[in-house]
């Protein structure tokens, strides 16, 4: 299925209507449970911020509205979606990178690596590292935020779900994350988000092992 059938697409009106708007998307943000996945990335030494992402992933392509983008007049469903998150360097600036999706961990996590290396030995900034078939990703460690809002160009045709993930911080003895999820309206409303940040805490709850 490349293309939904817009003719028997439940969605259709909702489409053709969110679609001529000058901002078309909505957000939200929710507070996500990671307390199982920090105390499991800290006892086995991995990367806390590539295990999650990884979560991000499987929750975003378990999704079916997430990996639905504008094409023309058409919307193309992609078989798997991938994450065009920012990776920091150490002279403070930060690029934006392609970074493959695979159900397996480790196999996720050698691709992750290779393209995080790849960004800290250059300088610079590459805007045409990825196509629509990802997610727009981004992590603020430094700050527990309760909104949050992206820089856009409208002029450019954009339909790609852009996800940011905040501070972990403690309380009450569980440990915790705010994640601000915005979505095209044209084809996704609250109850896809909803299932999305569902699947997101189930894989940082039950996938502390994959």
């Amino acid at each position: 299925m490349p293309y939904l059938d817009l003719i028997t697409w439940p969605r259709r009106a909702h489409f053709d209507f969110f679609r001529q708007f000058d901002e078309p998307f909505f957000g939200l943000t929710v507070r996500v449970d990671a307390t199982e996945a920090y105390q499991h990335c800290k006892a086995t030494g991995q990367s806390f911020f590539l295990f999650y992402l990884h979560k991000c992933l499987v929750a975003v392509n378990a999704t079916e509205a997430f990996r639905y983008r504008i094409e023309d007049d058409r919307v193309r469903v992609y078989e798997h979606i991938h994450a065009s998150a920012t990776i920091d360097r150490a002279d403070g600036t930060f690029d934006f990178s392609y970074i493959p999706f695979a159900t397996d961990f480790a196999t996720f996590l050698t691709g992750a690596q290779a393209e995080i290396t790849r960004i800290q030995s250059t300088t610079g900034l590459n805007v045409g590292v990825a196509g629509p078939d990802v997610i727009h990703f981004s992590a603020v460690p430094w700050l527990d935020f309760t909104a949050l809002s992206h820089a856009r160009n409208f002029k450019h045709p954009d339909s790609a779900p852009k996800i940011s993930v905040g501070q972990l911080t403690e309380r009450d003895g569980r440990w915790g994350m705010p994640v601000s999820i915005h979505g095209h309206h044209a084809l996704l409303d609250g109850r896809e988000v909803g299932e999305f940040v569902r699947a997101f805490e189930t894989g940082l709850t039950i996938g502390v092992g994959d």
